[in-house]
């Protein structure tokens, strides 16, 4: 899991957010992963608006209810539209830089980790949004993220998270698909990302198909319920303790 509270000289990511907030623009995020091209992800739409965001965010905000955490809140886009739908929520994130814009955006927020045990609040919506499941990292560390959910969690609470399912990367074209099965989980995905001359460390992130997530879910007391299927794969799933 990606376990640490960034330093400023390794947070991209929190860096452009920074840049955006102040002065408008930023420069470009670049994304690199030795499994795929370089990529970029567009500063501004980190700051996006209710009406900018995907369906399935949008369901996953209007379904939050409660005292609601957002974990990995950024810029704290989910967080301010929480907060204009009268909700309740709090913020937190590894970046620094990030906390800082949320609270000059004047919203609740602190530099946490959801995996560090002295973070001991109870809420009744934990919301795990733009591929929410990527901050797990790997598979094997699915038994550790429902313990937590565990603690995190206030009776009849639930886990509103993002993914999307990989798989059609190795489509072929007669339909099928050419996964090595004997290889590491198709959805495990290591990234690094450099914004000006800030470059972050390499990382684990975690995309996760439904089928998987249900069957990790239902192994650790937990019961997935698929919400709604968005574009490309992705979806929105419903987490909650079994009686």
């Amino acid at each position: 899991m990606n376990t640490l509270i960034l330093p400023e000289n390794k947070d991209p990511m929190g860096t452009a957010i920074y840049d955006f907030f102040k002065y408008g623009k930023a420069a470009r995020l670049r994304v690199f992963s030795s499994q795929f091209d370089e990529d970029e992800i567009p500063v501004a739409t980190l700051f996006r608006s209710y009406n900018e965001m995907p369906p399935i965010e949008q369901t996953a905000l209007r379904l939050s209810t409660g005292k609601i955490l957002d974990v990995g809140a950024g810029s704290g886009c989910h967080t301010l539209a929480l907060r204009e739908m009268g909700k309740d929520a709090t913020a937190i994130d590894i970046s620094p830089l990030s906390v800082k814009v949320m609270k000059e955006r004047g919203l609740n927020a602190m530099p946490v980790n959801l995996f560090d045990p002295l973070f001991c609040e109870s809420f009744d919506t934990i919301l795990m949004l733009m591929n929410g499941s990527g901050i797990i990292g790997k598979l094997e560390h699915l038994g550790d993220f429902f313990q937590r959910m565990k603690l995190l969690l206030r009776h009849g609470g639930c886990v509103l998270m993002d993914s999307s399912d990989l798989k059609y990367l190795f489509e072929e074209e007669d339909g099928s698909y050419l996964i090595d099965l004997a290889g590491d989980y198709y959805g495990e995905i290591d990234f690094r990302m450099q914004y000006k001359q800030v470059k972050g460390n390499t990382f684990d992130w975690l995309y996760i198909d439904f089928d998987t997530l249900s069957l990790y879910a239902a192994q650790h007391g937990f019961k997935a319920e698929m919400v709604e299927e968005g574009s490309h794969y992705a979806y929105l799933a419903k987490l909650t303790l079994r009686n």
